[in-house]
């Protein structure tokens, strides 16, 4: 019996398209296998914003990757650079410096070459001026360690991939659900998979797992994830429920990471269960460090100015789902209405707008009113005032004898109109998975390489534990997708014919 195909990959995301890519370099015969079909297809990255947190050493850096940068925006925009130091320590410390030494290390160090190989590819990027960039006294400055974002989001990266690898004369299967693997003593030999209602067996010689983790799962959130994740309110795709990583342990490869831990925000109380693509990523409510959070018993319960946004906002929304209700109001005042972020101007939002305090908390439902105004009280005569705000630093500008404090960008409530967003849980993806090596191949429970059997993207734990730096979740998903589709395409390529 023939192989049907050299490398077989299971998902059709960036982590995915980036391994089938890279598999096509180094072989013939390339099939992504999507459990979606063609109009939900992308999984979860299809659902970003498309910023990738990559090591960068000033704006020449950057140019190679947006090489249509004007001199004028040059001028006009302090990038700043992004060391290998930084993002390992961002990465180490909001990990509490659990994650993978190596895993790690090879993540920061490919992050640039990897991205540069995207746009050598195809892909198109740009600066991410209106997400991580503030204008103040006539110039632009990134903060954060987060520049680069896709062109288009992430709709368009899926895009642009989905147009590349067809035209590499890789072939993708819609509504084609992996089953199983293919497996006997020597390995893994191809997939059982469902398509179009058909169940049949597709021989290769090298198999990538990248089909995201189980967030879309209830039944997996509440078993590994604790009670009440069934809660959630799922940020991307439907299909994202855990099939690959089933398939993989039930034939013997090793969990790893942090089961418990997930990457979760805010998100619109009222948004559907799951990712709606209309509307992409724009149910997140990312802004809140420039105002309060007020919960059902109309008390703050986290520091909204802890650390800069994107260090912060995968771990908040599971402090949100913690409340009564699992809900919160996100509070603002005039003073900071140019710094909301588009998401809060879309028309799928629960606003409630006043010119008074009292008219405002007197329209926060399913809350104790008297106590949200006596917070909001308390909380300004708090500010320290004399402080002077800047979005683009961590300024200092914190209160002083709250039970729970504001570290920084504390902004008195107390300039009409003044504004409340509802918020929720919403789940991104969840940190457990498969244990891998530094070739991206799955490891066995008894520490052993699985032969023929490669994984890439939100299915492989041991990188991010309880939270994660932002725009690392693509890069993270390029990166290894690069890794396991290079070294799938070199074994199939040099592995005999079965016979």
């Amino acid at each position: 019996m023939t192989a049907d195909y050299d490398v077989i990959v299971v998902g059709a995301g960036n982590a995915a398209l980036c391994a089938a890519l890279a598999a096509r370099e180094r072989c013939e015969k390339v099939l992504v296998l999507e459990r979606a079909n063609e109009d939900e297809a992308g999984g979860n990255s299809r659902f970003t914003a498309g910023l990738f947190r990559i090591v960068y050493n000033g704006v020449d850096d950057l140019r190679q990757l947006i090489p249509d940068l004007t001199e004028q925006e040059m001028a006009s925009t302090d990038f700043g650079d992004y060391t290998e130091e930084k993002f390992l320590d961002d990465l180490g410390r909001l990990t509490e410096y659990r994650c993978d030494p190596d895993l790690s290390e090879l993540l920061v160090r490919r992050s640039f070459p990897t991205v540069h190989w995207m746009r050598t590819k195809g892909v198109r990027f740009t600066a991410a001026w209106g997400r991580q960039a503030f204008k103040l006294d006539g110039k632009f400055k990134f903060w954060g360690g987060l520049t680069l974002e896709a062109v288009g989001g992430g709709p368009g990266l899926v895009q642009s991939l989905v147009q590349i690898a067809q035209k590499n004369g890789i072939e993708i299967w819609y509504e084609a659900r992996a089953l199983s693997l293919l497996a006997d003593d020597d390995g893994v030999h191809g997939v059982r998979v469902r398509r179009s209602g058909k169940t049949q067996e597709v021989r290769g010689r090298a198999v990538v797992l990248a089909a995201g983790g189980f967030q879309a799962n209830p039944e997996w959130r509440t078993r590994y994830l604790g009670p009440g994740w069934e809660l959630a309110k799922v940020r991307g795709t439907r299909f994202n429920t855990g099939d690959a990583i089933g398939m993989a342990l039930a034939i013997g490869a090793s969990p790893v990471g942090n089961w418990s831990g997930c990457h979760a925000i805010a998100w619109e109380r009222n948004a559907p269960e799951f990712g709606d693509l209309a509307v992409g990523d724009g149910f997140q409510k990312h802004s809140y460090p420039w105002g309060i959070c007020i919960n059902a018993e109309g008390r703050r319960f986290l520091d909204e100015g802890y650390d800069f946004r994107n260090y912060t906002y995968a771990r908040y929304g599971r402090v949100i789902l913690q409340q009564p209700g699992q809900f919160a109001w996100q509070i603002f005042d005039a003073k900071v209405k140019q710094q909301l972020r588009d998401e809060y101007r879309i028309k799928q939002v629960t606003r409630r707008v006043s010119d008074t305090l009292e008219g405002l908390v007197a329209q926060l439902e399913d809350t104790d009113q008297k106590a949200a105004l006596e917070e909001i009280r308390r909380y300004n005569a708090a500010v320290r005032t004399d402080i002077p705000f800047n979005p683009n630093v961590k300024d200092g500008r914190c209160t002083e004898g709250l039970a729970i404090p504001k570290s920084n960008w504390a902004n008195t409530i107390d300039t009409p109109p003044f504004e409340a967003y509802a918020v929720t849980c919403g789940i991104t993806f969840t940190f457990g998975g498969l244990r891998i090596n530094t070739d991206a191949q799955v490891i066995d429970t008894d520490g052993r390489p699985i032969p023929g059997l490669y994984a890439a993207g939100e299915l492989v734990g041991g990188i991010f534990w309880f939270n994660y730096p932002g725009g690392s979740g693509l890069t993270n998903g390029a990166v290894f997708g690069r890794i396991a589709g290079m070294n799938a395409g070199t074994a199939a390529a040099g592995a005999p014919q079965p016979a």
